[in-house]
């Protein structure tokens, strides 16, 4: 399957990071269905997939993370809010964990999949909790690129939300103790027509600048 390159584009110069979202307007089931799949289908490394993403659509608590996001109103206007999140840790049980839903739904056994599992926990002793933590912080953004993609060929606005306290998401959503912890957030729905910034021209370095051939 292919996407004509000028659609491609198209899309990516339609979206921008919106600042006001038409409260009255909600992502179509289908739709939103898709954009939940493009999560699910976000590459990471070894597989592991390192993370979860809460949709967050009780009013009451979009209401409290508006709060803990210097009162950003995508926060309650977006007609839809994702809280990406993080593991803490890449324990031995993680990595049980995906080699067992690997082989699975590979058909692969034991002997097949060892190398690999060999191989990602020699990776993951070689460095600190914390270490591990920042690896799957990483991998995290991996997903928020794909689904902002994803919402604009999809004709779905979108803000990624850095601008937020960790730790009061985490209080709020009671992370703490379950392993994860907030990394960023993402705001989707409809752009309101009176978002100035929906018209402004967005500012990019010319390529020269940012693609070296080698």
């Amino acid at each position: 399957m292919t996407v004509p390159p000028d659609q491609v584009l198209a899309a990516l110069r339609w979206r921008y990071a919106t600042k006001q979202f038409d409260a009255s307007r909600e992502i179509p089931a289908d739709v939103w269905d898709a954009l939940e799949e493009s999560l699910v289908l976000t590459p990471s490394s070894f597989g592991l997939q390192p993370w979860k993403f809460l949709v967050v659509q009780d009013p009451t608590i979009r209401a409290e993370l508006m709060a803990e996001s210097w009162n950003q109103t995508q926060v309650t206007h977006a007609s839809h809010f994702v809280v990406l999140t993080a593991r803490t840790d890449l324990s031995a049980a993680d990595i049980d964990a995906w080699i067992a839903r690997m082989s699975e739904v590979q058909g692969q056994g034991a002997a097949a999949t060892a190398p690999l599992k060999g191989m990602i926990e020699g990776f993951a002793e070689t460095m600190s909790r914390e270490a591990r933590h920042a690896w799957n912080v990483r991998q995290v953004y991996i997903a928020l690129g794909q689904l902002m993609t994803a919402a604009a060929l999809l004709g779905i606005d979108s803000c990624p939300m850095e601008g937020l306290s960790a730790s009061g998401y985490d209080r709020i959503l009671r992370l703490e103790k379950t392993g994860y912890a907030t990394v960023v957030a993402c705001a989707l729905g409809y752009r309101s027509a009176t978002d100035k910034y929906a018209e402004i021209a967005k500012a990019r370095f010319e390529r020269a600048k940012v693609i070296q051939h080698v």
